[in-house]
């Protein structure tokens, strides 16, 4: 008779390690788990925090050395010419600045859409290209909270790139003597019409880089957006000029984002227009400037919000 012997089970392996050394003890350490009892400081917290970092990066602070090169390149190209005029006002005694405010940045709008197109896609491309928004959306922040941080950070960065050649103009004013009531009225109207132009160009900025993660594509779309809007309105209005239909072009100027915040100074911040001719809109035809520009405004943000709703984007 015959019996089977059951079949010999595979030793497991054993993982080969260090043998101690002689007079050497084996040691345990519960290291545990402990919960954190600290302040918890919330939504609004993490918006300030995500809102001061992206507008320190806007300015290459807090990063590389490299990073910073452009911006600041860029600050002092706005601020140059303004030093330069305060200083020939000056010098030469004048009786008024040789630009106004309001026309500041309608001169220096190449400037402007540069830094747009260099900082907006650095804003939200990389969150986009490395995945890291689901990050973001999974401490106590919210999609609304993101959008609003990064659209309040570049428009402040804009507005301060805007602002400060406005404010070397209005010292350099005073250091000159000129009329203490004229200069800070018009510094106030610059200060409303850079305020303006700074929430629209963040939005257009911010929803073109939106669209993809590819950082050098988002810098050449905001560029293309920017420059043929407005290299297309002014060649428009230039042939409307000298058709002697004068009355087209002020309505031309809607279908661009420098064009339309030369419209609204003009007609109600006391600028004089640089559209062809001096042909700025009318009061009635400002209304209509505001309301485009307030919904383009609110349009961009609407985008924002949409585009940012799914967390896995």
């Amino acid at each position: 008779m015959t019996v089977e012997q059951p079949p010999a089970q595979a030793a497991a392996p054993v993982a080969a390690g260090p043998a101690p050394r002689a007079g050497e003890q084996t040691r345990i350490h519960n290291i545990g788990y402990r919960g954190y009892d600290g302040p918890r400081l919330g939504r609004s917290y993490a918006r300030r925090s995500l809102y001061s970092q992206s507008l320190r990066g806007a300015y290459g602070l807090g990063r590389s050395a490299k990073s910073k090169v452009l911006p600041m390149l860029l600050f002092v190209v706005m601020c140059l010419p303004a030093g330069i005029m305060v200083a020939v006002a000056v010098a030469t005694k004048a009786n008024d600045l040789p630009v106004d405010y309001t026309r500041y940045a309608i001169v220096m709008q190449a400037v402007i859409g540069l830094y747009v197109a260099a900082q907006a896609p650095q804003s939200v491309s990389r969150d986009l290209r490395f995945k890291t928004v689901p990050l973001y959306f999974s401490r106590p922040i919210e999609t609304v909270d993101y959008v609003r941080a990064k659209f309040a950070a570049l428009a402040s960065a804009l507005f301060i790139l805007t602002a400060a050649p406005l404010l070397v103009l209005y010292v350099g004013a005073l250091l000159a003597e000129l009329d203490f009531t004229d200069q800070t009225t018009g510094f106030a109207q610059g200060l409303v019409s850079v305020a303006l132009l700074s929430l629209l160009f963040a939005g257009i900025g911010l929803v073109i880089s939106a669209v993809t993660p590819r950082r050098g594509f988002g810098v050449a779309a905001v560029i293309a957006a920017l420059t043929i809007s407005y290299g297309a309105v002014s060649t428009l209005q230039g042939i409307a000029f000298a058709q002697d239909s004068t009355g087209t072009v002020p309505w031309l100027g809607l279908f661009s984002p420098i064009t339309l915040i030369d419209g609204v100074q003009t007609a109600f911040l006391g600028a004089s227009s640089a559209f062809p001719g001096g042909y700025g809109p009318s009061a009635g035809q400002g209304a209509l400037f505001v309301l485009v520009t307030l919904g383009a405004i609110a349009g961009c943000y609407a985008l924002l919000m949409r585009r940012y709703r799914k967390v896995g984007l």
